[in-house]
């Protein structure tokens, strides 16, 4: 039997009766090996290996073994050597010389301070006895450095039985004539250890893997318990609220059975009113009778008789009118009178609900839906998944957000949370909806029931590059083709009409970009049209050539066509549905001619002190014209001036196009020193609320603009010829 500290455990011995065992092998073959698991991955396993291991407590076994039963300190080679007596008890010298000197002055003899038996002392005193060999053994094995067991070669007594990390294989070198690498034909590189130094790596890793099992074993108990409190929690919130609510209805019952008694008192009390004023009428008048008829027996003129009779038929008709009472008894209580009690009935089964759910946080998923740009509406997509890991099909779930920059967590003064809101789509999905305020990195935390997600928390980038969705079109005269497109319309159902000049044609297409028909039409032959819009009827466009204002159907067939003497250069329209004016803007002139739907005059909005060189014009939502050239100016629908907008603008660009959505924010495309972009402004006011840069595809000349649905825009880029489409909010 062997004995030795195990390293696994400071405080354990490891006794091992039975060493490992190889089969005999023949000479020139390899040592059968003894496989294991790859290191730190896998324990030892061996099929011709058989270990039996006892564990004692290293403590246990000092204080069993190699401490003194009396005095209690560690033997020693020193004042407290081992004895062992005659009794075959053991006791250290220091002991022993204390009770020989106390107890054989006479004897020459001591008791044994263990069983108490007579002990003689040898010739030359208690350090004659003779030393416990046992445990002067044991002494020199915990002593020794090494103390660990070595494993050795069951053929080869004296090997110590190596391991190959590499090839996962127990030998010696004996048996392997020296040369593992041999053993594994193509590998020539070897990682090897000794064995008992892999079986120690082993258990150690074990002992890792085991105590880092334990803990998260010990989180996942206190996760458990902290959700056990707060349903504890949740469910005393839920029955307050029951109660609550119950007593809140109890307490409007009450009040209606208060009303329904207070209004059976008031009757009572009506009826009992009458009755009493007739029961005391009564009373009068019998009283009045009987004051009448004292003395009458000693009457003895005739006419005072007479006169009390004919007095006494009055007072007896009258007595015979209140004989009946005036009121009745008559007071009753329903409820049946309507279905009130059904409804009652009806209401309380209704009334309230448990709802639960199945959703387990850590297996929810949450996901960027676009690419989130600066200044713009993005989107988390959060979904979730129950304990069985299918997707939840039903929403109603306590989903919590909180969006910050990413560079406030390392920061001593963190940013303020970014506001989100949450969207319940109420099919086990939700929609997280932000505003990222600049181009940074963001970090969102999301949380089911007050629990982290998947994959908690989520970054992403915000880029201020704004990109088109998509883009229609190249230079030519094809179906998918366009020749100088100048200006864009879109209609309440979001078809968009591209006024392809160059190809004397407008091109319709759908809110995708897909290509629907075109329309051709006399107004816009000469390829000379320069504005287009949507009236009630169909569309109208202007023709700077022929000086002419043209309303045609979807179709192409013309409705009215006019002009107007004043026109020199009318090179835009829009047109305002509310009031079925059409707005013609003309650079000659350099103002805006106001129509009404029949073509009349009704006036005109600045004049060349106003305007410079007009680019664009356009309808507000509450009928305000605005006029761009190289600002924006707003005038009411009555044509007098309201505000200018981007006056730091006035003389260093020109816009190319504008529109204005529901919310009243103008669209612009604008040229600025050779850059192109589309700004997005507010009405009422003028700050830029973001910006179109088309980082990838560079914009050239851009001119007309029209608002899409769900925040969307389309521009004519009339130096690429082609349209493409934008999110602007």
């Amino acid at each position: 039997m062997l004995v030795g500290r195990s390293r696994g455990h400071p405080h354990s011995i490891r006794i091992i009766s039975s060493l490992v065992v190889l089969p005999a092998v023949d000479a020139g073959e390899n040592v059968r090996s003894c496989k294991t698991t790859r290191l730190g991955e896998r324990m030892v396993s061996m099929s011709s290996m058989l270990v039996e291991t006892v564990s004692i407590n290293y403590e246990d076994f000092n204080e069993s073994f190699l401490t003194c039963g009396t005095c209690l300190c560690v033997y020693d080679g020193g004042e407290h050597t081992p004895k062992l007596l005659p009794c075959s008890h053991t006791v250290c010298l220091h002991c022993l010389t204390r009770i020989a000197a106390s107890q054989t002055r006479e004897t020459g003899a001591f008791r044994c301070p263990i069983c108490r038996e007579l002990i003689t002392i040898p010739r030359g005193g208690v350090a004659a006895l003779p030393p416990s060999f046992l445990v002067n053994q044991l002494l020199d094995l915990m002593s020794r450095q090494r103390r660990e067991v070595i494993p050795k070669c069951s053929v080869h007594i004296n090997q110590e039985l190596l391991f190959c990390e590499t090839c996962d294989t127990v030998f010696c070198t004996v048996c392997t004539g020296g040369n593992h690498a041999g053993t594994s034909p193509g590998c020539t590189e070897h990682t090897i250890i000794p064995f008992s130094i892999a079986i120690k790596r082993m258990s150690e890793i074990l002992l890792y893997k085991a105590n880092e099992c334990i803990s998260k074993l010990t989180q996942a108990q206190d996760s458990v318990n902290t959700e056990l409190q707060r349903l504890e929690a949740s469910t005393e919130r839920c029955l307050s609220a029951v109660d609550t609510e119950f007593a809140e209805i109890i307490s409007k019952i009450e009040r209606r059975r208060s009303e329904l008694q207070a209004a059976v008192t008031a009757a009572a009390r009506d009826k009992k009113h009458v009755l009493e004023e007739q029961h005391s009428l009564i009373e009068a008048e019998k009283n009045k009778v009987q004051r009448e008829c004292e003395g009458l027996q000693y009457q003895v003129e005739v006419r005072n008789i007479t006169q009390r009779i004919g007095s006494l038929s009055d007072q007896l008709d009258a007595a015979s009118a209140l004989s009946e009472p005036k009121e009745n008894a008559f007071i009753t209580f329903e409820f049946n009178h309507n279905n009130a009690l059904s409804q009652l009935e009806e209401a309380l089964n209704n009334l309230g609900r448990v709802r639960s759910s199945t959703t387990l946080p850590g297996l929810c998923r949450a996901r960027l839906k676009d690419p989130a740009i600066a200044k713009l509406q993005a989107a988390v997509i959060v979904e979730t998944i129950d304990y069985h890991g299918h997707p939840r099909n039903v929403g109603g779930d306590l989903i919590t957000a909180e969006l910050t920059l990413a560079d406030s967590i390392h920061s001593e003064n963190q940013s303020s949370n970014i506001d989100t809101e949450i969207v319940d789509l109420e099919n086990g999905t939700y929609e997280v909806l932000f505003r990222p305020p600049s181009a940074s990195r963001y970090i969102l935390k999301l949380s089911v029931f007050e629990r982290p997600i998947k994959d908690y928390p989520l970054f992403f980038d915000a880029t201020e590059h704004n990109e088109p969705i998509k883009i229609y079109g190249r230079r030519g005269i094809g179906k998918d083709e366009f020749h100088q497109p100048v200006a864009v319309a879109v209609d309440d159902d979001g078809m968009i009409y591209i006024l392809d000049t160059g190809n004397s044609r407008i091109k319709v297409l759908n809110c995708d970009l897909e290509f629907q028909r075109h329309i051709i039409n006399e107004g816009l032959e000469g390829r000379s049209c320069t504005g287009i819009g949507i009236s009630q009827q169909g569309i109208v466009v202007v023709n700077w050539r022929t000086r002419r204002v043209t309303e045609m159907s979807s179709l192409g067939d013309t409705i009215k066509s006019f002009s107007h003497n004043a026109f020199q250069e009318p090179i835009d329209v829009a047109v305002d549905k509310s009031y079925g004016h059409i707005l013609v803007a003309d650079n000659g002139q350099s103002c805006v001619f106001v129509f009404d739907s029949d073509g009349k005059i009704l006036f005109q909005v600045g004049k060349r002190s106003t305007f410079k060189l007009i680019t664009s014009v356009t309808v507000g939502p509450n009928g305000e014209i605005v006029v761009a050239d190289s600002r924006i100016q707003v005038f009411s629908a009555k044509g007098d001036f309201s505000e200018e907008i981007y006056s730091e603008g006035k003389g260093r660009g020109t816009y190319g196009g504008l529109a204005v959505d529901a919310e009243g924010r103008i669209l612009g495309t604008r040229t600025d020193k050779g850059r192109s972009i589309i700004q997005v402004l507010k009405l009422g006011g003028g700050n830029i609320l973001t910006e179109i840069d088309s980082h990838s595809s560079k914009l050239r000349r851009p001119s007309g603009i029209a608002v899409l649905p769900d925040n969307h825009l389309v521009v004519v880029d009339l130096g690429n010829d082609c349209i493409k489409k934008y999110r602007y909010w």
